[in-house]
């Protein structure tokens, strides 16, 4: 296997989970892995949209191993990344999400990593990194 270095780790994860999704995989094996894309798949998680998923230290940086619902229609990241006050939350998630009550927008905030909803009820702005419905 040939290991290709990739600038953004995040996307290519969202990349292949999306391509896995639609090619009606169980399970995909995302080579890449960092902490904060371990935050952003466990946000995924509690919404729903993937199953289980474990790190696995290869030496090399480590893998994901991704259990796949089937529930996941398209899922990206934000490039740029864009600040968002805890007000204008709704409106950037109008822009990337299909329909008001579909979907999950991901925001990094000083709080952790949460989905739009969650920082909005909380109140706290920061960036938006991805979205997934």
């Amino acid at each position: 296997m040939i290991r290709i270095p990739t600038q953004n780790i995040l996307a290519t994860i969202m990349n292949t989970v999306k391509l896995s999704e639609q090619r009606g995989r169980k399970s995909c094996l995302v080579d890449g892995s960092s902490k904060f894309a371990g935050y952003v798949l466990n946000v995924m998680q509690r919404a729903g949209y993937i199953g289980e998923f474990e790190f696995i230290d290869n030496g090399r940086g480590g893998n994901f191993r991704i259990q796949l619902l089937g529930r996941i229609n398209n899922c990206g990241v934000i490039v740029p990344r864009v600040s968002v006050s805890a007000r204008q939350i709704d409106q950037l998630a109008t822009r990337f999400l299909p329909s008001r009550e579909i979907g999950v927008l991901i925001v990094s905030s000083p709080a952790g990593v949460m989905a739009h909803g969650e920082a909005r009820d909380k109140g706290v702005g920061g960036v938006a990194v991805g979205y997934v419905y």
